[in-house]
């Protein structure tokens, strides 16, 4: 199973439409960690694909701030990470995550690349799609996910 992992897209659908040229027939799933939920309905729209999706610090809608689910046998932890104090430490959210038996958590909120290993969870931030606050272009993840193991990249448009 291939994914899109993404976060922090603030509506910006002219990027959010290269994606799908970009990956249109090539995933299988995205999940998106917060801030314009309603984005992730877009996405599902335009690439036809399922949706695992949480609420962020900018977003009004009623949906979940968290979920825990497992894909081809991997547990995975997605949250925006406003509640986590994601921009201060990996603390909070590496303590959810092995509460819940997750193997990755999936976290936004910085608009940041993160990618670490913390007391056996893989931590991951796609960064912003469209405002990256590192220094770099917009991104996303790909994740795959098969049979308990996973792999995933970094890429940008």
């Amino acid at each position: 199973m291939r994914i899109l992992v993404i976060s922090d897209t603030h509506s910006a659908k002219k990027l959010m439409d290269k994606l799908k040229v970009k990956l249109a027939g090539n995933i299988d799933m995205i999940i998106h960690a917060g801030d314009h939920f309603e984005d992730s309905i877009y996405l599902k729209s335009i690439l036809n694909v399922p949706v695992m999706a949480v609420v962020g610090n900018c977003d009004f809608n009623t949906a979940e701030k968290e979920l825990d689910f497992e894909l081809e046998g991997i547990n995975i932890f997605l949250t925006h990470g406003h509640k986590y104090g994601v921009k201060s430490s990996d603390d909070l959210i590496v303590q959810r995550a092995k509460k819940v038996n997750a193997k990755i958590a999936i976290y936004g909120h910085t608009h940041i690349k993160e990618d670490k290993e913390i007391e056996g969870v893989r931590v991951i931030n796609p960064g912003s799609l469209t405002l990256p606050r590192d220094g770099c272009k917009g991104s996303y993840v790909i994740l795959e996910v098969e049979n308990g193991k996973f792999a995933y990249y970094f890429d940008t448009l």
